[in-house]
């Protein structure tokens, strides 16, 4: 069963004029289909203006559509008895972590969200445990997140999203104000809840290693999904990544450049074993 699907889904926004008056509309979603599974890790690619952070905003009803449907863990995302459901089955987390913390240390902060919910507080300290353990967070819970690194701050935003107990995460961007140390501890934090957690996983990125650990990538351009596939199979296409305004990454490009150049190199190479194994049969 898909825990999130999208049929025909179609937003626009609102254009005014100076004077605040309705000047037109500009269609940001364009007739998206998409179907996610539980337990996936789907990456969502393009270039600025694509659509996609657009999309991430109707996966948790932060955005309604204009036309067409959108299903979260069966429930329609336009069903007001429904968002809170909605969104305790998809949590979000943002490219900037301050935006999502409000608590003077990590553990009021992770705790904020289950509180609202209105869990037992003997409850909501286990969830703050379990939910800092699961991103390696736990030792800093009584520190001042002023004091923490952006890498550090995000895992704790992640965290917070845990503590509600998700059926999926979706993250916006999550790694672009980060330095690659803390690029590197959200990524391998995010894979962690997957692979170990079994939690759905949506990566909202322009970020093509990133994407690479995807069990699927989508790739937007002008409010259209272009491309879907595997990462092999997507980055495969390198030519046609470059018409929609994206790079690949660099040890795939490396790959598609020496096949050019006449060497038995298949394509979709991912990463530098897969390259060095292909070089030394070569």
């Amino acid at each position: 069963m898909n825990l999130i699907s999208a049929r025909k889904l179609i937003f626009e926004y609102v254009r005014r004029d100076k004077n605040g008056d309705v000047d037109g509309f500009s269609r940001a979603i364009d007739e998206v289909d998409l179907e996610i599974s539980r337990g996936d890790f789907v990456a969502i690619l393009g270039p600025n203006g694509s659509g996609k952070s657009t999309l991430a905003k109707h996966l948790n009803s932060l955005l309604f559509p204009t036309e067409g449907t959108v299903f979260v863990d069966g429930w329609d995302t336009t069903d007001a008895e429904k968002i809170w459901d909605i969104r305790k089955s998809v949590g979000m987390v943002f490219q900037n972590p301050e935006n999502q913390m409000i608590g003077t240390i990590v553990e009021e902060d992770v705790a904020f969200g289950p509180e609202n919910m209105g869990i037992e507080p003997e409850n909501i300290k286990e969830r703050v445990k379990e939910s800092l353990t699961m991103v390696e967070m736990y030792d800093h819970r009584k520190t001042s997140p002023s004091k923490l690194s952006g890498g550090q701050k995000q895992r704790v935003a992640i965290a917070g999203v845990l503590a509600m107990h998700p059926k999926c995460i979706v993250l916006d961007e999550p790694t672009a104000m980060l330095d690659p140390v803390g690029r590197e501890e959200v990524i391998r934090a995010i894979r962690g809840l997957n692979d170990v957690e079994n939690i759905t996983i949506i990566l909202i990125t322009h970020n093509m290693e990133e994407a690479v650990f995807a069990d699927k990538i989508y790739v937007m351009n002008e409010g259209h999904i272009v491309m879907s596939g595997t990462p092999k199979e997507v980055f495969s296409r390198v030519d046609e990544l470059r018409e929609n305004r994206l790079n690949v990454p660099e040890v795939t490009l490396l790959a598609h450049e020496l096949a050019k150049a006449g060497l038995n190199i298949p394509p979709g190479i991912l990463t530098r074993k897969e390259l060095c194994n292909c070089l030394c049969r070569s």
